[in-house]
């Protein structure tokens, strides 16, 4: 992967825009009704995957109604390139305890699901009262484990995706829409 250099480069790596903001705005005030549904005005904990899913997590704790905190984790697979490690690291833990709490997992995407996976095992095993996993964007043709989101935004292709979070090489995340990445 090179390093990107200007603005000409940055804006260059850009293939096409798949998934506009408004698309994105609307889908998260229907998934906001949808969670405010499910917990019938019982207390939530968010709990965002850093750092991809932080955008996505801000926007959607604030199209909920019905009470809700917020934690963090961090889990990463991706390092530098386009393509998973393999290897799932929880680099930031919750601080909250999870015992008392319904938990919704708010993810940016499931790819190869390994990361969502070992995070909903840890997760479990410490009892939540109850525990969804909310995903801006699924590539159900790239999973290797066996793991389906509760609730998925938008169901894409095998394409590398940036913006609205989502990065490559730490750029990117600023773009308010989904893109695929150029390699070229």
């Amino acid at each position: 992967m090179r390093k990107i250099t200007d603005v000409r480069d940055f804006e260059g790596r850009i293939k096409r825009v798949l998934i506009t903001e408004e698309q994105i705005k609307e889908e998260i005030k229907r998934v906001g009704k949808e969670i405010d549904k499910l917990y019938d005005g019982r207390p939530i904990l968010l709990v965002s995957i850093l750092k991809g899913a932080f955008v996505f997590m801000a926007d959607l704790c604030r199209a909920v109604s019905v009470p809700c905190e917020i934690g963090f984790m961090c889990a990463k697979s991706y390092y530098q390139g386009t393509v998973s490690t393999g290897i799932v690291n929880i680099t930031m833990d919750l601080e909250q305890d999870v015992k008392d709490y319904h938990v919704v997992i708010v993810e940016d995407i499931v790819d190869t699901g390994r990361t969502l996976n070992d995070v909903v095992k840890l997760l479990k095993a410490r009892k939540p009262v109850s525990l969804h996993v909310v995903t801006l964007l699924d590539k159900p043709s790239r999973r290797v484990v066996d793991f389906t989101p509760d609730i998925s935004l938008f169901t894409i292709p095998d394409h590398f995706v940036i913006g609205y979070g989502l990065d490559c090489g730490e750029f990117y995340r600023n773009l308010p829409y989904i893109a695929e990445y150029s390699e070229e």
